[in-house]
């Protein structure tokens, strides 16, 4: 497995990470055992990079479903299986009656950041972040909640999601913030039009791209970008996902894919992205 710098902050991370929100959010959701084991062979193949939040659940009646399945697999692991795992998680969202609807008043943020702790099992969360701007409390009352709790040790690394550029200056008014995390795929490429992508490479930031792979549905949802990533595939003898992740790789040392798995076979085959080098020829025709 190949690695990148998380940003500033001076940890090394898997190029590939692992989204963990399929496991608890779909109502065809694994069972446990099965996500657990999803976990436990994504770093097998060498992925050490896991993003939860605690609203990746079903609804309002369990928070921290997901967060408590990474807990609960990585307890299970030796201790050399443990160093250097980096798990990022979020809050800010929450799932009342399986909506998303924000709230990013302080009190919430510490309530939920000291639940994430004993759903991760941990004193120190690596990564925290700030899951959607919740436009009834001010940025400065939000991320300096976040702040706080970073100074108090609970949190590492304070970092953001679905931020625009100018969000993103007012954000590191109020804190030290080393990543962000957008959207970001074939289908929906708007952080190469935003500013945002430019934004992260230029400040150090790490830029964790979500839903890569369009949502988990391959050529359905990849649309008519199907013949040319199959073709590209073909050449290389691997999956279309591949090539998707290959490509969003090749968009600076900044980028890190953490696509969605709820099985082995996916995340084993996203990490092997990380191998995968596109010629510029194809690289000119999939920007295009």
């Amino acid at each position: 497995m190949q690695t990148r710098q998380l940003g500033k902050t001076g940890l090394t991370v898997s190029c590939i990470g692992l989204g963990a929100m399929p496991m608890s959010v779909p109502a065809n959701r694994p069972t446990e055992a099965q996500a657990i084991s999803v976990i436990h062979h994504a770093i097998d193949c060498g992925v050490n990079l896991i993003d939860t939040a605690d609203s990746y659940c079903l609804d309002d009646s369990e928070p921290g479903h997901n967060e408590r399945l990474i807990g609960k697999a990585l307890a299970e692991l030796p201790p050399s299986k443990r160093e250097g795992l980096v798990v990022a998680t979020k809050g800010g969202l929450v799932r009342p009656g399986g909506r998303w609807e924000r709230n990013g008043s302080p009190e919430h943020l510490r309530a939920v950041c000291e639940a994430s702790l004993k759903n991760l099992r941990t004193d120190t969360i690596t990564l925290y972040q700030y899951h959607r701007i919740d436009p009834k409390y001010p940025l400065s009352e939000s991320l300096g909640c976040l702040k706080q709790l970073q100074q108090e040790g609970k949190i590492r690394f304070i970092g953001v999601s679905n931020f625009s550029v100018m969000e993103l200056e007012a954000a590191e008014v109020v804190a030290d913030i080393v990543s962000v995390q957008n959207e970001y795929s074939r289908k929906h490429r708007q952080p190469e039009t935003d500013g945002v992508l430019q934004y992260a490479n230029a400040k150090n930031l790490a830029f964790l791209a979500w839903s890569p792979l369009n949502g988990i549905g391959g050529a359905k949802t990849l649309g008519h970008f199907e013949p040319l990533l199959e073709s590209i595939a073909v050449a290389h003898h691997v999956s279309i996902y591949q090539v998707v992740l290959a490509w969003l790789l090749a968009k600076g040392p900044q980028v890190i894919p953490i696509p969605g798995a709820s099985r082995p076979q996916s995340i084993e085959d996203s990490s092997h992205a990380c191998r995968l080098k596109l010629r510029p020829e194809e690289l000119e025709a999939l920007n295009t």
